[in-house]
């Protein structure tokens, strides 16, 4: 598959930060809702509330996601999947900012993995505020083959501090369901149905369970670090999915402190002690 020429696609969309994604998002991770005022603050994060995937019902594909091309290369294999993402937070948005996202296809690269082709596509998002550049995030999809009979899962790895075992600062364990993954999912307007549609993810994708959005699970590992340091400015964060996680079982967010006291070890576990997620953010 040679996809490069859609290495440097370019698409410029516009938007405004509004109240109700704002507020939605809030009652979703259980935290006091209501509408905010005009002028507050985003966390970090939250710009995804915006720029939403508005294609039209009869482009929509077998899976919930937009059909392949346009945009993004119109890679033939079934699961796509957010392998994880990297971010700069130069300036807050806030409530009431009128915003463009300039996006570019920066790499797209073909491996041969453990269960066949894997796909790599890596797109740079530029948000500002008028000439102002507020976030650069890199967000890294993977596509790979659906699963075969005899595929054998790679061997988890135990959640682990950087001085060891996991004696984590603070932890938090989550319990989702369907209700929430489908408000995540309606938020987000993501309509991919790994996320909502039980026959489909279990008879189709070939999952135990609903799968947990990585997004979310990365944006309840900051929401922890936020309500620790609540004046705390996230300014640089990045996180790797390293396993799904089902809503089948709880699992837990946590983090710890690293030495410098600005960085931060965040990570995600399932009920059975396995990483899920792996993440850093830096504060100021």
């Amino acid at each position: 598959m040679d996809f490069s020429e859609w290495i440097g696609r370019s698409e410029t969309m516009s938007d405004t930060v509004t109240a109700a994604p704002y507020a939605g998002l809030s009652a979703t991770l259980d935290r006091p809702a209501g509408r905010p005022a005009e002028g507050t603050r985003l966390p970090a994060l939250w710009h995804w509330l915006c720029f939403l995937p508005m294609e039209r019902q009869s482009k929509i594909g077998p899976d919930g996601h937009p059909k392949r091309g346009g945009f993004l290369p119109p890679v033939p294999l079934p699961r796509r999947m957010w392998a994880g993402s990297q971010f700069e937070f130069h300036e807050p948005l806030r409530i009431g900012d009128a915003i463009t996202r300039t996006s570019t296809i920066q790499d797209v690269t073909e491996k041969s993995g453990r269960t066949g082709t894997l796909v790599f596509v890596k797109v740079r998002h530029k948000i500002s505020r008028g000439d102002t550049l507020a976030i650069t995030e890199f967000h890294d999809i993977v596509y790979r083959d659906a699963p075969k009979p005899d595929d054998v899962a790679p061997p988890p790895k135990a959640a682990t501090s950087p001085g060891g075992p996991p004696s984590s600062a603070w932890e938090r364990e989550w319990r989702t369901d369907d209700v929430l993954l489908f408000r995540y999912s309606a938020l987000t307007f993501n309509g991919h149905r790994i996320h909502y549609d039980r026959r489909y993810v279990t008879e189709t994708e070939g999952y135990p369970g609903l799968v947990v959005h990585g997004p979310l699970i990365a944006t309840l590992l900051l929401d922890q670090l936020r309500h620790r340091l609540p004046n705390a400015e996230v300014v640089k964060y990045e996180f790797r999915a390293v396993r799904p996680t089902f809503d089948i079982n709880p699992f837990s967010v946590c983090g710890e402190a690293l030495d410098d006291g600005k960085t931060f070890h965040l990570w995600a576990m399932d009920h059975e002690g396995w990483l899920t997620m792996d993440a850093t953010a830096v504060i100021r």
